[in-house]
Parts: structure tokens; C-alpha cells; sequence
């Protein structure tokens, strides 16, 4: 009986998983319908732009917080719901830029004189990846909402940085536009 109520949670916890999952690789598949590929453009995506989601949600700034005089449990719901907010407004804005180099690199291998398994390869590759790092995120998102944990962007930020120089490698350095 006991084997019962295991699968029957395995189930009730995997399948809205696996829809998740499924949804957002969809997503990452299709990508965006207009395409900014510029060189300028491509130089403008940075990593850089993303290192504040490291600190964000840190338990470090909500310990100082918490050493304060006039601290209380309010204030400290307060601020970690809205740097949640602030963090995945982040986070909405590297799916985008991800999405959008993925689409360029589409683009791209749709386009080229030679076929390029190998960059598909690599395309999906960073996909599947990218859309677990974002699976595990929004689960650490929903943790930190309980009050558990702190939430790891670096592995999906990492994600972001191969699939930028993956397109930065495609592009010519003097082209005006891709």
C-alpha cells in the first residue's frame, strides 16, 4: 500500500513537472519573431548585465537587515517579495536575450551556404540546458518564497555566455549587420 501512495505522488509531482519543463523548452524553441542581430547589438550582450542576480536574493543582506534596530519580520517579507519581483524581472529579461540569440543562430544556420550539424548540436544543447537552469530557478524562486534558501543564477548565466559566443563566432567582426 505504501508503494501506492509513492507513485501516485511521483505522479502528482512529476507530470506538472514535465509539463513545465516541455512548455518552457517550447518556448525556447520557437523564440522570438523579430530579430535585432546587429553587430552592435551582439556586442551589447553582456553577462555582466545579470551579476546583481547573484546578490539579490542573498541571505546576506537580509541577515544585516535583520541586525537593525526597529527590524521586524514584516519588513523583511516586504523586502524579499520585492527583490524577488525585481529578480525575475532579470530573469525575464536574459530568457529574452536568450531567446533571441538562439533565433539568431536559427537564422543564421537557416541561411548558411553549409550545413552545420555540429551548431544545431550545440543549439539544442544550450536550449535543454537553459531550460533547465530556468525550471531549477523558478522551483529555488518558490523556495525562497518559504523562506529556504537562496536562489544560483550562475549556471544559467553561463548558459547565456556559450550561446552569445557561439553567435559571436558566426558573425564577422566588420559586418554592419547580420
Amino acid at each position: 500500500m505504501q508503494n501506492v501512495g509513492f507513485i501516485v505522488g511521483l505522479i502528482a509531482f512529476g507530470l506538472p513537472m514535465g509539463a513545465v519543463l516541455i512548455y518552457l523548452f517550447w518556448r525556447l524553441v520557437n523564440g522570438p519573431k523579430s530579430l535585432p542581430v546587429s553587430v552592435d547589438w551582439i556586442s551589447d550582450l553582456s553577462p555582466a548585465r545579470y551579476r546583481p542576480m547573484e546578490r539579490l536574493l542573498s541571505g546576506e543582506d537580509y541577515r544585516f537587515l535583520a541586525s537593525q534596530p526597529g527590524f521586524d519580520r514584516k519588513m523583511l517579507r516586504r523586502v524579499a517579495s520585492q527583490r524577488r519581483k525585481i529578480f525575475r524581472a532579470y530573469l525575464a529579461s536574459l530568457r529574452n536575450e536568450f531567446n533571441q540569440v538562439a533565433a539568431a543562430l536559427r537564422l543564421i544556420m537557416t541561411y548558411s551556404a553549409q550545413d552545420r550539424p555540429d551548431l544545431a548540436g550545440i543549439l539544442y544543447r544550450q536550449q535543454l540546458l537553459f531550460a533547465l537552469g530556468m525550471l531549477a530557478v523558478e522551483g529555488r524562486l518558490v523556495l525562497h518564497a518559504c523562506g529556504l534558501g537562496t536562489v544560483d543564477v550562475r549556471g544559467l548565466v553561463g548558459t547565456m555566455e556559450n550561446i552569445r559566443l557561439e553567435l559571436c563566432q558566426m558573425i564577422p567582426a566588420e559586418s554592419p549587420a547580420a
